[in-house]
């Protein structure tokens, strides 16, 4: 449990398979509850059979994994491709009743485009998109999600052109809804947005989508026992609905359809194909990269196989009836949360969304349309959540007129227009805030000197002149090939004229990867830039106005460094490679660290405690956490374990010890200790020998929520916020107790 990841990595292929084939299995049937309603409700949403979902995710699962690179991506259809499937059978739609032939002959194309595209090693292209437009591009597909299908959720419909459109109709038919059908879909909104806060573990054990549905089908049981057919609400009568459930035929080969390629020669359908292959294409490399994140042994995906993968999988997809192939970022990050390890589990997957197709049809058919369109109303709030744009708005205010003019070109047209009107709003807006002509612009982005590595010795020095946005985004990346693992890169930024969000995420991502293989990247010259926020990726300029402020918080915690003799530092520092070594942190990317006290413990042990911001999934599934943790240099060898509240979950796993799950160490001499803590270590005995009378009471006496030690380090995570100012001291001074009991 505590071995060096990069020396314990999990193997690949058939020896993969037996080693963690457990562990995948176990992780494979949360993924797999989670896959199938969200699968049924994407087809359905998109405008076809549930089915052809469910087809989708088990091809995803039995094909995909032999081609693709990523280790814990899972693959199958996604929301963010509802959108375009809709309107690519509005558009194909010549009144012949072939339109969702001619889409899964566009859906054949586009699988061919992404395979040619990862053969010829052109994965990145998607890269260079801004990451503001992204966002946008996600927000969008999550309002038209939540306009559409709470429709569906309350009964009624719209014949609108655009999102706009639909969601007036929304308002205007509101007391038409049918009641019926809306206390469905509100029982099952209420319980997605809650599930999170339930503290009760046994119902975190079945994820939340499984519950809708569970919860939907007594109701459907209920209204097939009401003598009344009908309900009076404000004086209005509503009918008790018809064909409101999904139907799944018994003859499961009527899932089976084939693509008519007839409309190939019309630029329609190439315009879908176009829609089809970039926007899948950026979903897909986006939940790649995003995944590459979480995982605890920092395995990185080869993005151009990653499309091979995906573009053969949606072939036979788009061959058979079914809908595209996405890795998917809810489904993958499930599949890490529950200690997935090989590729294997997204065979598994797929392999136990079959079994449910044969098995539980009959049930299937009992599961109305308006508990799916719950659990997409609560993804389409998700991605369009004000959460996000405040994190966009954290980035720069620019940032956030990048992504809503996005939005709002998206909204009003379609997801292709919104992707170009996006680009084109951000880069008239770089132009303006570098400050210089239109035509120097694209002479500093597109020169050679743009971006010039030199050798110095065995270490290497970069220099970014001019322009530093996503127009030369894919220059940076092959020029970070030239660099060998294990050297020093200095990164000089002082001849630059404007450096963007998606340039530094890249070079932060290279930070990070390189520094794995014992490497630096030392960033230099930014001095002379400034941002109009705090956020580490802020768009930097060096004649942009800036606002740095200094907290309330950052006074009194400098006063009480001084007071105290210690050393603060203001942040945001980006420089957090001793707090990744621990397994906290394996799955939960550090964004950033600020208001950082550095002291010592009898001259000897260095300390450090600092507000951490850090996330849990990523994407549609992220989270974001600040936390205030502590961290110790200790002057002596301890055991290596990791120490945190006990949970019901803790308890059972214990017991029945599911799949290799390790024991906790209890201590009959203090069962107090044992009753609040979940212990655990590679090396039992000398743990047991450690963990004496004296520090087992000052754990009961000092609870504490997460505290890990590799062995001569020690971290100390406190709950979820960040720590008062006026519990510092006491929380600094009863780590000082712990130091002592511990020599």
């Amino acid at each position: 449990m505590f071995k060096s990841r990069t020396e314990d990595i999990p193997k690949d292929g058939l020896s993969g398979l037996k080693a963690h084939w457990k562990d995948d299995f176990r992780a494979s049937i949360s993924v797999a509850l989670v896959a199938l309603p969200l699968s049924m409700a994407i087809a359905i949403a998109s405008g076809v059979q549930p089915l052809s979902g469910l087809l989708s995710c088990v091809i995803a699962g039995l094909v995909t994994t032999f081609f693709r690179s990523g280790k814990l991506t899972i693959n199958g259809p996604a929301a963010g491709m509802i959108t375009v499937i809709f309107g690519a059978i509005v558009s194909l739609d010549d009144g012949s009743g072939h339109a969702i032939h001619y889409v899964l002959a566009a859906i054949v194309v586009s699988g061919i485009l992404q395979v040619l595209l990862g053969l010829f090693k052109l994965g990145r292209i998607a890269e260079i998109f801004p990451s503001s437009v992204i966002h946008g591009i996600l927000a969008a597909i999550g309002v038209i999600i939540f306009a559409k299908q709470m429709h569906v959720a309350v009964g009624t419909s719209s014949d609108a052109g655009n999102a706009i459109g639909i969601l007036k109709d929304l308002i205007d038919q509101l007391p038409n809804a049918n009641p019926y059908i809306a206390i469905i879909s509100a029982i099952g909104i209420l319980l997605l947005f809650f599930h999170s806060k339930i503290s009760y573990q046994v119902f975190h054990i079945i994820p939340a989508p499984v519950w809708v549905l569970a919860i939907s089908v007594p109701i459907v049981f209920g209204y097939n026992y009401m003598d009344e057919h009908q309900i009076q609400v404000f004086g209005q009568a509503f009918e008790k609905p018809e064909n409101y459930l999904i139907s799944i035929p018994s003859d499961l080969t009527e899932v089976f359809l084939y693509p008519d390629f007839s409309k190939l020669n019309t630029g329609v359908f190439w315009l879908v194909v176009l829609s089809m292959t970039l926007i899948s294409s950026i979903i897909s490399l986006a939940g790649a990269k995003a995944v590459d994140k979480l995982d605890p042994y920092k395995r990185k995906t080869n993005l151009n196989r990653d499309l091979v993968g995906l573009g053969a999988s949606t072939i036979a997809s788009g061959m058979l009836g079914g809908l595209p192939i996405l890795n998917v970022i809810v489904r993958s990050t499930v599949n890490v949360q529950n200690n997935a390890k090989t590729r294997w589990s997204n065979f598994f997957h797929g392999f136990l969304v079959l079994m449910f197709i044969v098995v539980l049809q009959p049930v299937m058919n009992m599961i109305p349309l308006a508990a799916l369109a719950a659990v997409l109303v609560f993804a389409g709030i998700k991605l369009a959540s004000p959460r996000v744009f405040s994190e966009v708005y954290k980035e720069g205010v620019e940032q956030l007129v990048f992504m809503v003019s996005t939005l709002l070109f998206t909204l009003y047209n379609n997801l292709l227009f919104g992707l170009i009107a996006g680009i084109i709003v951000t880069l008239i807006t770089h132009i303006l805030i570098a400050r210089i002509s239109v035509p120097q612009f694209f002479i500093y982005a597109f020169s050679p000197r743009n971006m010039e590595v030199k050798k110095s010795g065995e270490n290497y020095i970069m220099k970014i002149r001019g322009v530093a946005n996503f127009l030369t985004l894919l220059k940076l990346l092959k020029k970070f090939e030239q660099i060998k693992p294990g050297t020093q890169l200095e990164i000089d930024f002082s001849g630059a004229k404007i450096i963007d969000l998606t340039v530094q995420e890249a070079i932060n991502d290279f930070q990070r990867a390189h520094e794995l293989t014992g490497g630096t990247v030392n960033l230099v010259g930014l001095h002379k830039h400034v941002a109009s926020t705090k956020h580490k990726f802020a768009l930097k300029s060096s004649t942009a106005p800036i606002a740095n402020k200094t907290s309330p918080r950052q006074k009194i915690l400098r006063a009480l460094a001084s007071a105290n003799e210690w050393t603060f530092e203001l942040g945001q520092d980006n420089r957090f490679k001793k707090l990744q070594n621990f397994h906290f942190f394996d799955s939960r990317p550090i964004e950033y660290k600020e208001n950082i006290i550095k002291g010592k413990y009898d001259k000897n042990s260095d300390w450090e405690i600092s507000d951490v911001t850090f996330s849990e999934g990523a994407m549609l599934a992220k989270e974001v956490y600040h936390s205030t943790m502590q961290y110790i240099k200790l002057d002596k060898e301890v055991p290596p374990f990791i120490l945190r509240r006990e949970e019901f979950v803790d308890r059972v796993f214990d017991k029945v010890r599911v799949f290799g799950t390790m024991k906790d160490i209890n201590f009959k001499t203090n069962p107090e200790f044992s009753k609040q803590y979940y212990l655990k270590g590679d090396n039992r005995d000398e743990i047991i020998n450690f963990f004496n009378e004296d520090l087992l009471n000052y754990f009961v006496e000092n609870p504490i929520e997460h505290i890990e030690c590799t062995g001569n380090e020690m971290l100390i995570a406190g709950g979820v916020g960040i720590t008062k100012t006026e519990d510092i001291i006491p929380r600094i001074k009863s780590t000082e107790g712990l130091m002592k009991l511990i020599k």
